[in-house]
């Protein structure tokens, strides 16, 4: 079916995260704030990772690309949004709308699972250290970091056409600061059962199946730490891992709350609230994350902040 065979609607109107006027230029300034750090923190993990000599292992190339996913994830989401603040008519059209939620389930499912493959990058670096440089191999690496990409293009490539081929035909204004699916099928005058189902299914499978890799992973994990007779190595383990597991709990935390609410407690509000931190708090927190706790990346930055210029040479 083609995209908008079925609408009378040609564009629609973003609410935003308040529709209040008075509250418009301050949450344009904290989401600023919010968004340059997201940018600054994530590039500079891309940056830090590519071009310091010690941080050329399958973890920090993992890390990389969690760091170009938040990125990506927030840009999709954060410039419309501000230009949102300043503006009074806040509209998007039909296929911006289509293209943003595509964009958005790119990213958001391919965070899932990049987590995922680093949960299991831990596992096989403290269960089975004299084989890690072997099972996590170059090739290797490049096949866990393509499949999040792969998988996320494919959950948007299906889940995007089918929100988008119920009827818009009365109200055109999102509850709501990005297009979302659960705030575009309130809006629809036609069944969205087929989508809904569609939806339901795939974002559960999608937290299930990548929550069973970490739980497993870390299950294995802390089996093994446990097992281990020095208080030294079991210091050394939880600090390779401590960064990702908070990582991990943040992220999976806010899903959870999300989709395992009540249906009779949902709100759009809620979900607006939501939204706000896994999109742009999460991406924002995570490079904090991995370099506040993270020794290997102090001294990087370090290094490069007192001479960039032979830190890139050494490159």
């Amino acid at each position: 079916m083609a995209l908008g065979n079925m609408t009378h609607i040609t564009e629609f109107v973003l609410v935003g995260v308040s529709d209040r006027p008075d509250l418009q230029i301050p949450l344009f300034l904290i989401f600023l704030v919010i968004y340059g750090l997201t940018v600054m923190g994530n590039l500079g993990i891309v940056t830090l990772t590519s071009v310091d000599s010690k941080l050329q292992t399958p973890m920090y190339f993992f890390l990389r690309h969690l760091a170009v996913i938040n990125f990506s994830n927030s840009t999709v989401i954060a410039p419309k949004m501000l230009i949102n603040f300043l503006v009074k008519e806040k509209t998007m059209s039909y296929y911006a709308c289509a293209t943003q939620l595509g964009g958005f389930l790119v990213f958001i499912v391919a965070e899932v699972f990049m987590l995922a493959v680093m949960a299991y990058d831990r596992y096989v670096a403290i269960c089975n250290p004299l084989l890690y440089m072997v099972v996590v191999s170059r090739r290797v690496c490049l096949l866990l970091v393509s499949f999040p990409y792969l998988y996320g293009l494919g959950t948007a490539v299906v889940v995007t056409p089918c929100v988008f081929s119920v009827s818009y035909c009365s109200s055109n204004v999102i509850n709501h600061f990005y297009c979302d699916i659960m705030p575009l099928l309130t809006l629809s005058c036609s069944d969205t059962s087929v989508a809904e189902t569609i939806v339901f299914i795939s974002a559960a499978s999608n937290i299930v199946f990548s929550m069973v890799i970490v739980v497993i992973s870390y299950f294995n994990i802390i089996l093994s730490i446990i097992r281990m007779r020095s208080a030294e190595g079991r210091k050394k383990a939880f600090s390779t891992c401590g960064s990702h597991m908070m990582a991990v709990a943040v992220f999976y935390g806010t899903l959870l709350f999300m989709y395992l609410q009540p249906r009779t407690n949902y709100s759009l509000d809620t979900d607006k609230l939501a939204s706000v931190f896994y999109t742009l708090v999460i991406p924002m927190l995570n490079p904090m994350i991995y370099s506040l706790r993270n020794k290997d990346v102090k001294d990087a930055l370090w290094r490069f902040m007192t001479n960039p210029w032979d830190f890139c040479k050494a490159r």
